[in-house]
């Protein structure tokens, strides 16, 4: 009776233990061929005879080693020659050796006891060579030797879009066929279940591709009835099968797991379709990762999105971020800790915790972070095996059906959609069976979780709505892991508006916060009085800028929520097609706190991980402190304003273009002419002008029928507004709606600058020059209030405490300037200093008159000469800080905040004694 291939997988593994171990160390190829052809049943008698008939080959070089007439020619070798040698040798004995042309063997193999190569004596271009101990991978190739026709394998093709695409021509195509809703996505789940299961080993290789092939029409006028059988077939146990069952359906195993219990309609198939079907199976889904693939199936489900297709791809390299920060490094190092002290005892209780373990993703989408996290979890279960029974002094082999192993139902997700939801579950069954594989390699059984009798609890609903309490007990939970939603305000739906309001209620100022900061304080009240970690990706925003203050003192002060560990603002990056980046942040927090806290910078552009006392929601290595907006600033200097703000419809601003034409039409009208600037055209050394009719004489006005009929255009545009206040201001519709005009010169600093500048470039204006509300003025300002604001000291503080548009940066006076620690007692001296390396500065951008400051502070064009002034400046303004250097902007920042931390102390101390002094006065 032929061996099942369960039976053959464990053999191998078997096999493959006996080669780790030596057993053929000796170059003992009678045992080595005796047990490689016992994987498949044949008998050592067989072998034996092979033996013998290859000894009839004997040539000049000496006897081939066995021979299968019709079969296969092997020549073995010792370990280290020359495989090339020996192939060549082999194809001799075929060509020369006196073989009978019926006899010929369909394949010739080559082996040096480490590694084999397989060839197609027809077709030697079809070759494979695999180290034994990947035998496992490669079992399907030797099919023949049970009379079995060998099938052609496809080229490995890297994973990433192509998938995808198939699964997305599929979707298209059954859709267009009259094939909808829920229906349709769930068949696709179930055909992605079955692709897997065809490649790695659920199914015997390619029998659903086959089954697809050879028993459907090239029409595909029957593949959907036989497609409706097949999944009723892994819906039925074994037992309860018909007993007259075709052999190609009672072949398939029985899955469970509620997969294919549901009954859906007929899908109607076509010869296109079918074709369409048929390559997708034929891709190798052994190399998709789960993991990664469930995000991508829902975008090409969205023709809309599908244009970006691989915008919502998580690569795992940023997903293991959050896992390694969560939990993942702590087990690793525990167990190395533990492997070293050779601590049995230690070891089985490290595993008995993490057999405990329960995660929970609130945001779970397809299931990415779970699947990450349950690989992780299975692999540190297996090295803690292999380490305690190498301890015992027991061998590897055992049976894994007794391993009381981590399984699915450990993990649990809310999902809104149904879709995702139900690829979820099933890329978690398709991993754990992956990690049986994989645990089935190391522990020398071949192990199949089947039927299914464990479900990971995907729930469907919003998460911000539903009790979690109800889906998972919070004292049995142990992680809460996920990406959660990003929606700014203003992209949030009125749906989520409202979840906003449900999560924070009362809380004054929540209308500036992220959708994210919900699943922060959600987490935070169903964590309380837990050991509970928490770790989510999320907008950098909510650690920068006005939101900081709003979401961090609810969870610091209200929940006391502590911050473990944290990656600071990095690229969101995929390798998919369309790349997609956003700008994100990784927490990890707890109420209990951990003793060791890890920040990850990306200064450099790899993290690099830096240990911490304590992390702030700033996420800097400084007591946890909050930068409210401040109307003045907390030092002593020159106050920060807006620029000013027309509300005109376009009508008071004139473009470069038609400057000249305009003034042709309006003689006279030169002298309410103004340059007018913002942060655009300041960098990028943009000409625009206004109409700046402040002080204008009414009969001049009159005069310039161009001018008057902007300023009715302007009247026009305000009283037709949806604001009160706007609409008040077409009562003088010749002057700016908000006038903020400096009346001395002024340093313009741009409200938003691109990420890529070391320095947001920053510069002196004329009071003549009209400042747009994109930018703001520093009036009276001096070469001293130049050089620190340009200086990288005031830039790194900047660059934590600031709000992003995007990735750019979004300077403020109330937020930025006004809570910026200027140095504390500079003497002369440095001032002086300060003054003249800021004039360097000015002077090396003007060798520069026809670039702009776009391409002057660009990192991969700033000239030496300006890159080396602006380091004489920092290294002068750091001075003035202090006497020691600084050695990283993560240092500079750090310094900031304690020194902040001091100003505002000092300032709340004198605010205190002066209203003591005002009440005693009073008395």
């Amino acid at each position: 009776m032929a061996l099942s291939p369960n039976e053959i997988k464990s053999r191998a593994i078997s096999f493959i233990h006996d080669h780790k171990d030596d057993k053929y160390e000796k170059g003992e190829s009678q045992l080595f061929w005796r047990d490689f052809f016992n994987i498949w049943g044949i008998s050592a008698k067989k072998v034996g005879i092979f033996e013998e008939r290859a000894k009839t080959l004997r040539q000049t070089t000496g006897f081939i080693d066995y021979f299968w007439p019709k079969t296969i020619l092997i020549e073995q070798k010792s370990k280290g020659e020359d495989l090339d040698k020996a192939l060549k040798q082999a194809l001799d004995y075929c060509l020369t050796g006196g073989i009978p042309d019926e006899e010929l063997p369909s394949y010739v193999c080559v082996c040096d006891f480490e590694r084999l190569r397989l060839v197609n004596f027809i077709d030697r271009e079809k070759s494979v060579e695999f180290k034994i101990i990947d035998l496992l991978d490669h079992l399907q190739r030797f099919n023949f030797l049970l009379g079995y026709e060998q099938r052609e394998y496809k080229d490995e093709d890297p994973v990433n879009i192509k998938a995808a695409e198939l699964m997305g021509k599929l979707h298209d195509e059954l859709e267009r066929n009259g094939f909808k809703e829920h229906p349709l996505k769930l068949m696709l789940v179930r055909l992605m279940f079955c692709f897997f299961a065809d490649d790695t080993g659920i199914f015997n290789k390619d029998d659903f591709l086959f089954f697809i092939k050879e028993r459907t029409k090239l029409d595909g006028s029957d593949l959907g009835l036989w497609i409706a059988q097949f999944f009723q077939v892994l819906n039925t146990p074994i037992e309860n099968r018909q007993a007259n069952l075709d052999e190609d359906l009672a072949k398939f195993p029985y899955v469970n797991g509620q997969l294919f219990e549901e009954v859906i309609p007929f899908a109607q198939f076509d010869h296109k379709l079918r074709i369409i079907l048929i390559q997708a199976c034929e891709f190798n889904w052994a190399l998709v990762s789960p993991a990664i693939f469930g995000s991508l199936f829902q975008t090409v489900m969205n023709k809309a999105e599908r244009r970006e297709l691989g915008a919502h791809y998580t690569n795992e390299k940023n997903i293991l971020k959050t896992i390694h920060g969560l939990f993942l490094d702590e087990f690793v190092e525990e167990f190395e800790n533990l492997k070293s002290k050779k601590s049995i005892k230690g070891l089985e209780d490290l595993l008995a915790r993490i057999r405990k373990i329960k995660i929970l993703d609130p945001a779970c989408g397809c299931g990415n972070f779970l699947i990450l996290s349950y690989r992780e979890l299975r692999r540190i279960e297996i090295r803690l095996l292999k380490e305690i029974r190498k301890l015992k002094g027991l061998g590897l082999e055992l049976s894994i059906q007794t391993l009381n192993s981590l399984d699915v139902d450990c993990l649990y997700g809310i999902e809104i959609e149904e879709f995702p939801a139900q690829i979820a579950k099933t890329a978690i069954w398709i991993m754990d069976h992956l990690m049986n594989v994989e645990m089935g390699k190391e522990f020398g059984e071949y192990y199949v979780r089947l039927p299914l009798k464990k479900a990971p609890t995907i729930v469907i609903g919003n998460a911000l709505r539903l009790k979690w309490e109800d889906i998972v007990n919070p004292r049995e939970l142990s992680y809460i892991i996920g990406n959660p939603p990003f929606n700014g305000y203003s992209f949030q739906s009125k749906e989520q508006k409202l979840d906003m309001d449900l999560i924070f209620g009362d809380n004054k100022g929540t209308g500036v916060l992220d959708y994210v900061s919900s699943w922060y304080i959600k987490s935070a009240i169903f964590i309380k009085n837990t050991d509970i970690g928490v770790a989510f990706v999320s907008t950098n925003s909510i650690c920068q800028g006005e939101q900081v203050s709003v979401l961090w003192k609810i969870l610091q002060l209200n929940y006391g929520i502590n911050i473990d560990f944290a990656h600071r603002t990095f690229k969101w990056t995929n390798e998919a097609k369309g790349k997609a980046a956003v700008h994100v942040i990784i927490i990890g927090f707890s109420q209990k706190g951990k003793k060791e806290k890890f920040i990850f910078d990306y200064s450099t552009g790899e993290p690099n991980r830096i240990q911490a006392k304590r992390i702030n929601p700033y996420l800097v290595d400084a007591n946890s402190l909050f930068i409210d907006k401040a109307d003045k600033p907390i030092c002593n200097v020159p106050e920060m304003i807006k620029g000013s703000s027309p509300t005109d419809g376009g009508h008071l601003i004139l473009e470069d273009s038609i400057l000249d034409e305009f003034l042709k039409q309006n003689i006279g009208c030169k002298k309410y002419i103004r340059q007018y600037i913002g942060s655009e055209e300041f960098i990028n050394n943009k000409k625009r002008w206004c109409l700046w009719l402040k002080d204008s004489n009414p009969k001049d006005l009159r005069e310039f029928n161009g001018v008057i009929e902007r300023i009715n255009k302007v009247k026009e545009f305000r009283s037709l507004s949806t604001k009160e206040a706007t609409r008040k201001k077409a009562d003088q519709p010749f002057l700016f709606a908000e006038e903020r005009q400096p009346s001395n010169d002024y340093i313009l600093i741009p409200r938003v600058s691109s990420e890529s500048r070391k320095y947001i470039p920053i510069g002196f204006m004329s009071k003549d020059v009209i400042l747009s509300d994109s930018a703001i003025a520093l009036p009276s300002a001096t070469l001293y209030h130049f050089g620190i604001l340009i200086s990288l000291m005031h830039n790194s503080w900047m660059r934590v405490v600031a709000g992003r548009l995007k990735s750019d940066y979004r300077y403020s006076n109330t937020i930025v300037y006004n809570n910026f620690p200027w140095p504390e007692n500079p003497n002369t001296k440095q001032i002086k200093e300060i003054e003249s390396l800021s004039q360097a500065v000015l002077d090396a951008r003007s060798k520069y008159p026809n670039a702009s400051l776009a391409d002057l502070y660009d990192p991969l064009t700033m000239p030496k000469v300006l890159r080396d002034a602006h380091n004489k400046l920092d290294n002068a303004v750091d001075k003035a800080y202090r006497s020691k250097s600084f050695q990283s902007e993560s240092e500079r920042v750090e310094f900031l905040f304690e020194l902040y931390e001091k100003y505002t102390n000092t300032l709340t101390s004198q605010i205190k004694k002066e209203k003591l002094k005002i009440r005693r006065t009073k008395v």
